[in-house]
């Protein structure tokens, strides 16, 4: 397994992540590109979006869904990495969990294969996907709120900046005290690659933890997050 947490960035912000993807799939194999974060009207500028984005790590084939229904029918095994993309979380998740494509994602996951996501598409894989209620609302209604947990039950928000966190800090400090939260800049992208986790980036993050929150440095991501 090696799944790739992108605090929102895009080429040259993330460079080194995206190269460090490339040398790890099987280029044989076309990518599946999953934007469902987005709204449906949007998914053609999203095609030539991704288009553009690969260009930078010289893959050139890749497929792209455009439901939770079509992903369903799609045989993960096929494909080299799934790359999923950012919009509203609540509409991702939301899709995702029909037609068992949240399973379907974790087994894949659990064989060996490959992700990449980015803003949305990584805070799913955080404990909960409330970290980005203030940004994004709650467009579906969706009940089940659970990410996939797979970073030591932190919760993940990504795209820190100053301006994003005035904006959302004290959000996260009164509305979620309980929950323990990792605050992403865009240049940053969190690799749990099995069951070790590094960060490549140098781009300083967020930890909130009982209301309270304290900046932290990439060299100490590891000590911070796993051996706490």
């Amino acid at each position: 397994m090696k799944l790739y947490l992108c605090g929102g960035g895009s080429g040259k912000q993330i460079k080194n992540a995206l190269l460090h993807f490339s040398r790890n799939i099987d280029k044989t194999k076309p990518i599946l590109y999953i934007p469902l974060a987005m709204e449906s009207e949007k998914y053609d500028g999203c095609y030539n979006w991704f288009k553009e984005e690969i260009k930078n790590i010289k893959v050139a084939n890749f497929e792209m869904v455009r439901s939770g229904l079509e992903l369903s029918n799609c045989v993960l095994s096929n494909y080299s990495a799934l790359f999923i993309g950012g919009g509203n979380t609540y509409k991702l998740l939301s899709e995702l969990k029909e037609y068992f494509n949240y399973e379907k994602i974790i087994n894949y996951l659990n064989d060996g294969g490959i992700v990449f996501g980015g803003s949305a598409g990584a805070i799913i894989f955080g404990k909960s996907i409330d970290t980005c209620l203030f940004d994004d609302g709650n467009i579906v209604d969706l009940k089940d709120k659970k990410g996939f947990n797979m970073l030591n039950d932190y919760s993940i928000l990504c795209h820190l900046n100053k301006k994003n966190f005035k904006r959302n800090s004290n959000y996260l400090k009164e509305n979620l005290k309980k929950e323990k939260i990792i605050y992403l800049p865009e240049e940053d992208v969190i690799l749990i690659n099995d069951n070790k986790v590094s960060i490549i980036g140098k781009k300083n993050y967020v930890i909130f933890k009982n209301g309270k929150y304290t900046y932290h440095n990439f060299a100490n991501f590891k000590k911070d997050i796993i051996n706490e």
